[in-house]
This record gives C-alpha cells, structure tokens and sequence, in this order.
C-alpha cells in the first residue's frame, strides 16, 4: 500500500489539511486596488497563479506589481482584482 501524500494547494504551494493551509495559515479571497495590494498576494492571470514579489508606486496613483515569475503587471487606479491572500495565524 502506498502511504497517503499531502494534499498540495495550487495557489500557495503549501500543503492541505482538511481543505486548510497548514502551519496555521488561512487562504481567503479579497478585492485588491492599487491601495490594498500586498506583498504575497496571489492573483490568477491567464489561468496561472502569480504571487506578487515587489511594488512600484507609478504617477497617477497607478501600481507595478513584480510577480516571482519575472512577470510585470501595471494596476491603474480604477483596477480591482481577486486575489488569495495567506493569512497567518499567531
């Protein structure tokens, strides 16, 4: 018999306990602006998940978000996005 393997989240890449992030993180969906983005939000684009790794402020209030991948994507004032945001318990 082969043992059981951890569920993996396709979204965080961490692995599943019933559904949840273990080590005490929780996955929740929220709206992000240019106001709300955050480090380590992950926004779907194109069908694959994109953590962002870094921001620029730009004028005009618009954002450059940096994506692990490389990838570059520009949110204007006016742009709001789902993302999954890990919340981490203490």
């Amino acid at each position: 018999m082969r043992p059981l393997l951890p569920l993996r989240d396709n979204v965080t890449g961490g692995d599943l306990v019933n559904g949840i992030p273990s080590r005490g993180a929780l996955a929740s969906p929220v709206e992000i602006t240019t106001a709300t983005v955050q480090r380590g939000d992950v926004i779907q684009i194109g069908g694959q998940p994109c953590r962002v790794a870094d921001l620029r402020q730009l004028p005009g209030g618009a954002k450059r978000l940096l994506f692990e991948s490389g990838e570059l994507l520009t949110m204007h004032t006016r742009t709001r996005l789902i993302a999954v945001r890990v919340l981490r318990r203490w």
